[in-house]
C-alpha cells in the first residue's frame, strides 16, 4: 500500500531541502542569508565592545542581538525537526557550534557580559566551504590531523625536555641574580625562562648581572631552535603523509587526484583504481 505523506512530513521535507540542501538554489540562498546574518552579528558584537559606540547605540545593539539570537534559535529547532536523525545532528560538530552560537544571549541573564561570547558564531562560517563547493580544500585538514597524530610522541618528548630545561635554567638564574631584579623566587625565574625561551619577552623581569645576561643570551638563541624543532617534526610528517596520499590517490592513468578515498574508478578517465596503500621506499 502506498504511503501517503502527511502535511507535517511534506513540510519537514521542504524544510530539510531549504536548510540542508546546499546544492539547491533555495538552499544556497538560505545559506548565504545565514552567513550574512552571522557576519552582521559579529560586526554588532565588535562595535558594541567600543565604549563610544555602545554608549550611543546600546539599545540598538541589544535589540539587534536578540533578534539575531531568536533567528538562530528558530533555525536550530528547524534543523533538529527536519533531520531524520536529530541526535546525529545535535552531537555533530556543526550541531554543537550552532547550539553554542545562540547560548550567549540567554546566558547574559545569569552572567552579565557573556553576550560577547557570540563570536563563537565565527565557526559557523565554515559552512562557506560547502556553499562554494570547496569541500576538497576543507578535507585537506585530515592530512594535518594525521601528521599531528603521528608526531605527537616526538612532540611530547620534546616538550618534556623544554620543561626540564626551563626548571633547571630558571633555578640557575634565581641563584645567579641572588633573588633580586624580579627573580624573587624559583617559580618567577622559571616563568622568566619560559617567556624568554619562547621569544615573547614581556620585559617585566630582566637580569642585571653579567653572568645572568650571558645565560639569558644563551636561552634566547636556544629559543629559536625550540620554535623550529616541533615545526620541523610536523612538517616532515606532513610531507611524508602527503607524498603517500598523493601516490595512493592519484589515478595511475591520467594522474588526476581522487578526493574520495573509497572510489573504485577515476571520475576523469574511468580507470579502475587499485585498492590498498602503496608502500613507499
Amino acid at each position: 500500500m502506498k504511503h501517503i505523506k502527511t502535511k507535517y512530513e511534506i513540510l519537514r521535507q521542504k524544510t530539510y531541502i531549504l536548510i540542508h540542501g546546499s546544492g539547491t538554489i533555495a538552499g544556497k540562498t538560505f545559506d548565504l542569508i545565514l552567513l550574512g546574518v552571522i557576519l552582521l552579528s559579529l560586526l554588532l558584537i565588535m562595535m558594541a565592545s567600543i565604549s563610544k559606540f555602545d554608549n550611543k547605540y546600546h539599545s540598538f545593539f541589544y535589540i539587534s542581538e536578540w533578534i539575531i539570537t531568536v533567528f538562530f534559535s528558530i533555525e536550530y529547532i528547524l534543523r533538529i525537526i527536519s533531520n531524520k536523525k536529530p541526535l546525529s545532528y545535535i552531537f555533530s560538530f556543526y550541531g554543537v557550534v550552532d547550539l553554542l552560537s545562540l547560548l550567549p544571549m540567554y546566558l547574559s541573564f545569569f552572567i552579565p557580559g557573556s553576550e560577547v561570547l557570540g563570536v563563537i558564531r565565527t565557526l559557523r562560517l565554515l559552512r562557506l566551504f560547502a556553499i562554494l563547493d570547496l569541500i576538497p580544500i576543507l578535507n585537506q585538514s585530515s592530512h594535518i590531523k594525521e601528521s599531528l597524530r603521528a608526531s605527537m610522541n616526538k612532540i611530547i618528548v620534546f616538550v618534556y625536555f623544554v620543561i626540564v630545561m626551563s626548571i633547571v635554567l630558571g633555578t640557575i638564574m634565581f641563584m645567579v641574580e641572588g633573588g633580586h631584579n624580579g627573580f624573587s623566587n624559583i617559580p618567577n625565574s622559571i616563568y622568566w625562562c619560559i617567556v624568554t625561551m619562547t621569544t615573547v619577552g614581556y620585559g617585566d623581569i630582566a637580569p642585571i648581572t653579567p653572568i645572568g645576561k650571558t645565560i639569558a643570551s644563551f636561552i634566547m638563541i636556544m629559543g629559536y631552535g625550540i620554535i623550529a624543532v616541533p615545526t620541523g617534526i610536523v612538517t616532515a610528517e606532513l610531507s611524508r603523509n602527503r607524498k603517500s596520499k598523493d601516490i595512493k590517490n592519484n589515478c595511475p592513468r591520467c594522474k588526476t587526484y581522487i578526493y574520495n578515498e573509497f572510489a573504485n574508478y577515476c571520475y576523469n578517465c574511468g580507470e579502475k583504481l587499485i585498492d590498498g596503500t602503496v608502500e613507499i621506499n
